[in-house]
């Protein structure tokens, strides 16, 4: 009996084929988006992990001020170099200490010219940012105890001022600073918070300070745990050191803040599934219009095909069958929407990540949760028309027009 259900509402799917689509499409953009929507949000999380594991799992932000609603102190003493020795010294479980001072600057070769970030650091900047060389050496100790002007360029600074040629010994000119370039930073392309990090030239701390900045503020430090190491009690142990440093008593508020990478991992992964969840749910909406579309659609049917359906009744048809036969055809034009926008959904969902150089990333579980869905929509909006259907009055049915 189902098979000759199923055999039927195929038959009256393609006696009115356009219509039957026209139903079908609230369904097929119900699930297609819901499915594009849920992978590219895969994609952007998995892309988003991987971009701040990059920058190492175990690596700490130290940087002055407090930042967050009602906190905010952007006139908090800076760090020193004092500071960074004392790190080195008195804190166990570091791999590296790296001071940071940024300033901005035009860096000149012969006729080419780039603004860039210009980073005073020292090689265990190298470290604690999992950044390789590509050609060249890191900074001899020499340069970085002399504040010698030395340069290591990042790979978009490389092609912009060198173009194809190479930049291993060349004299650039980074503000009013003649620097040697000693080595060329290894591609790293965009951030997770789309900066380009291949734009950046490094330098000595001490030349940045001494010969571009003026000062000898250090800006923010990055530190990085050894393998093995809970970057919590480090977290904890550098908050008591910079605290006594920094002579705040017990119950003031830190004026610096430290910032664990596995927290900044946990919210930017978190905020995404939030995000691909709420537009997942905005999508499935379109997944209810498409229901109500079939129940409206299938009520016109039935009103249609009233006759037929008197005839079927007047013959000995039992209301049970009936009622499956308009059931079938709701589930079978649900099911087709869902099977389209299965398709569609994946298909969408691949030019978008690969227009945004994401990953693709499928979830088997949403494509069956969204073909299992459009079924039960199928059933559920299907349900009265058929109902509906089954319970009419043999003669009346045989009366209409």
């Amino acid at each position: 009996m189902l098979i000759e259900a199923m055999k039927l509402a195929f038959q009256a799917i393609l006696r009115n084929a356009l219509r039957s689509f026209l139903t079908m499409l609230g369904i097929v953009i119900g699930v297609g988006a819901v499915i594009a929507m849920v992978t590219i949000g895969n994609g952007t999380a998995a892309k988003v992990s991987a971009d701040l594991e990059k920058l190492g799992t175990n690596l700490l932000f130290v940087r002055p001020g407090q930042f967050g609603p009602g906190r905010a102190t952007a006139d908090a003493k800076a760090f020193s170099l004092r500071d960074i020795d004392a790190l080195r010294a008195q804190i166990q479980g570091l791999q590296a200490v790296a001071p940071v001072a940024r300033q901005s600057a035009t860096v000149i070769f012969g006729s080419e010219s780039r603004t860039t970030t210009v980073t005073g650091t020292d090689n265990d900047y190298l470290i604690a940012q999992n950044w390789d060389l590509a050609r060249g050496r890191p900074f001899a100790e020499g340069e970085i105890r002399s504040g010698r002007a030395a340069c290591i360029i990042g790979e978009t600074v490389r092609k912009e001022l060198f173009g194809g040629s190479d930049a291993l010994g060349r004299k650039i000119r980074v503000g009013n600073l003649s620097c040697e370039v000693v080595a060329v930073l290894a591609r790293k392309g965009q951030s997770a918070f789309g900066t380009d990090q291949d734009d950046v030239v490094l330098m000595p701390i001490r030349a940045v300070q001494r010969r571009i900045a003026g000062n000898t503020d250090v800006s923010h430090i990055n530190l990085s745990a050894e393998d093995g190491i809970e970057t919590a009690k480090v977290q904890a142990d550098v908050e008591r050191l910079l605290r006594e440093r920094r002579n705040i008593t017990a119950g003031e508020d830190d004026d610096f803040t430290v910032r664990d990478m596995k927290q900044i991992m946990d919210t930017r992964t978190g905020t995404a599934k939030v995000l691909t969840g709420l537009l997942g749910a905005v999508a499935g909406v379109s997944l209810l219009v498409g229901g109500i579309g079939i129940m409206n659609i299938m009520l016109v049917s039935v009103t249609e095909r009233t006759r037929e359906i008197g005839i079927r009744l007047a013959i000995g048809a039992q209301e049970s069958q009936v009622l499956l036969q308009f059931l079938v055809e709701a589930v079978v034009l649900s099911l087709l929407g869902g099977v389209i926008g299965i398709l569609l959904g994946l298909g969408l969902a691949g030019l978008a990540s690969a227009g945004m150089r994401l990953p693709y990333i499928v979830d088997p579980g949403i494509v069956l949760l969204a073909f299992l869905f459009s079924a039960a929509v199928g059933v559920v909006f299907g349900y009265f028309p058929a109902r509906h259907a089954a319970r009419l009055d043999p003669i009346e049915a045989l009366r209409h027009e």
